[in-house]
């Protein structure tokens, strides 16, 4: 493909950036107490339960600065709660307060439903496939 041949609307950036617009505009329209990138938070250490800052901003992809701006701003929500690690007494563990336990179980719904119309025009194979496809590029 020469340079002439390039066309915006094919470049793989934009139409990941416009698909996450989409979804942006859906999770703001239903969840306006945290961003996306908190919830995200909130949503692993609900599955997973406690764990250092680095091990949260790993498991969520964020780098070390934007994971402390993150956990800075959930603590001085009262969602989650930090406390010495029980195998590293100079490290902190960070866990769901239970207000943020209760919080994050009352929206599991609207993840669900935020989810859903994200991928409504999609049929279920292809949401399915796009799903794969974007975990293969992560």
């Amino acid at each position: 493909m020469g340079q002439s041949d390039y066309r915006l609307d094919d470049q793989v950036g934009f139409l990941m950036r416009r698909a996450n617009q989409r979804h942006l505009a859906l999770f703001a329209a239903r969840i306006d107490a945290v961003t996306p990138m908190q919830f995200a938070v909130l949503a692993r250490l609900y599955e997973r339960g406690a764990m250092s800052q680095n091990a949260l901003g790993r498991a969520v992809a964020m780098d070390g600065a934007t994971i402390k701006g993150v956990v800075d701003r959930l603590r001085a929500k009262a969602l989650i709660a930090a406390g010495p690690d029980p195998d590293d007494q100079r490290r902190l563990s960070l866990r769901l307060s239970p207000e943020g336990r209760d919080w994050f179980a009352a929206q599991v719904g609207t993840g669900h439903q935020i989810s859903a119309e994200t991928l409504a025009p999609l049929s279920e194979q292809e949401s399915a496939t796009l799903l794969a496809l974007l975990a293969r590029l992560g």
